[in-house]
């Protein structure tokens, strides 16, 4: 018995090291494992809610007045403040959001809930539907979603209207859009003018293939743009680079349906500044009507479109998915005065819809230069067996790496 007792003690002993000893692994490994905090919140930040200044859930009250009383009192306070848009619907007329701002930057507006615009485009006298202008440090950020109702009013666009854009940002110096949906806007659903340092990114931006001029991104005038980790699908340009845009990355877009990435339309108006620094890399296309394109209207006055670059492009089932079309939206016969140079194609990889997957239609009057193609790979799936091809016109164009369809000759 006495060395069955000592047996069995020396067993405990030696079950009670073992257990120790995991004990003590897990617990060093609980202290190396970083603990998942939610995001600290400042302290000294102040949350200006909408519902506090009369603004009314349900979907049913406009109410833009409350949205403007509440930013207001954000905007004049002189700590860190949020506007908070809670959980819920509700119905808005047009809403400035206007600058400047007394408190630290940036401030922050947090979109929760669902916002859903009067559908009467009578009611709207400028080319917005919500508007932030002339602040310096902005972030609008937050699960919700932004409903245009553009689907009551779209009928109405006769091609020659111009609908609110669903968010507008003028004037706005260090701004970030994130996170947010847009959905079925009554014309753009962002649109970025004269601003500096903006990033959008992680948008999900959607309204149907048919919808009318309804850009999902529409950015002018302004520098340092940069939108990524996006998904767009509408009924006109996905993203659309237009006269006076400087500095303008897109990356880790998806597009479709829709009119594709779009360097213009150039060319319209008198008085156009030049667009130059735009990169287009990482992003897929699906079921557009358009790929990389750059397009500018004819009998244009002269401007310039210069070191633009389209690389890392993956095309599925793409109309037309490498176009410049110089002939644009005009009926005039005078050829484009919008010099397009240094414009750089680079891995662009995935099928096309058309017979044409290069068609490159530069001015007789400045023709375009300084183009380079390296290493497409596109292949026709077309309904059709037709020779698949490129076309050139006015253009001059280097070549190197694979290339299919078979270059310009």
């Amino acid at each position: 018995m006495k060395y069955l007792a000592n047996a069995l003690l020396i067993l405990c002993l030696l079950a009670a090291s073992c257990e120790a000893k995991g004990l003590g692994r897990r617990a060093r490994a609980a202290i190396r494992a970083p603990r998942r905090t939610a995001p600290r919140r400042d302290p000294n930040e102040k949350v200006f809610n909408v519902l506090q200044y009369g603004a009314k859930p349900g979907g049913k009250q406009d109410s833009a007045l409350s949205f403007i009383r509440a930013w207001r009192a954000a905007c004049n306070y002189r700590g860190t403040a949020r506007l908070l848009i809670p959980m819920g619907t509700f119905l808005i007329g047009a809403t400035i959001f206007q600058g400047p701002c007394l408190g630290p930057v940036p401030i922050k507006v947090q979109i929760a809930g669902t916002l859903k615009a009067v559908p009467d485009p009578s009611m709207y006298e400028e080319d917005f539907w919500i508007l932030f202008e002339k602040i310096n440090g902005l972030l609008v950020t937050g699960t919700g979603t932004v409903d245009g109702q553009g689907n009551a009013v779209w009928k109405y666009n006769d091609g020659g209207s111009r609908f609110p854009s669903s968010i507008k940002f003028n004037h706005v110096v260090n701004g970030i859009i994130r996170q947010i949906t847009s959905v079925n806007p009554m014309g753009f659903h962002i649109s970025i003018v004269l601003s500096q340092n903006i990033r959008a990114k992680n948008l999900h931006i959607t309204a149907p293939a048919t919808s009318p001029n309804t850009d999902g991104i529409h950015i002018s005038q302004s520098s340092v743009v940069k939108v990524s980790r996006s998904v767009i699908s509408t009924g006109d340009d996905c993203v659309a680079i237009i006269q006076g845009s400087t500095d303008v990355s897109i990356k880790k877009v998806t597009c479709g349906p829709g009119h594709g990435f779009s360097v213009g339309s150039l060319g319209k108006y008198p008085d156009e500044k030049d667009v130059r620094g735009v990169v287009v890399t990482n992003c897929t296309l699906r079921n557009a009507d358009n790929g990389v394109r750059i397009k500018t209207w004819g009998g244009s006055p002269p401007s310039q479109a210069s070191n633009i670059l389209f690389q890392d492009i993956i095309m599925d089932n793409v109309k037309r998915p490498i176009i410049i079309d110089q002939t644009y939206g005009s009926k005039s016969n005078s050829p484009s005065r919008v010099k397009i140079s240094d414009v750089r194609y680079i891995n662009i990889r995935g099928t096309s819809a058309s017979a044409v997957a290069v068609d490159l239609m530069c001015s007789k009057t400045v023709p375009c230069e300084k183009l380079y193609f390296s290493n497409i790979n596109l292949k026709y799936y077309g309904q059709k067996k037709l020779p698949f091809t490129s076309t050139c016109t006015n253009a001059k164009v280097n070549y190197a790496g694979y290339q299919f369809p078979p270059p310009c000759r």
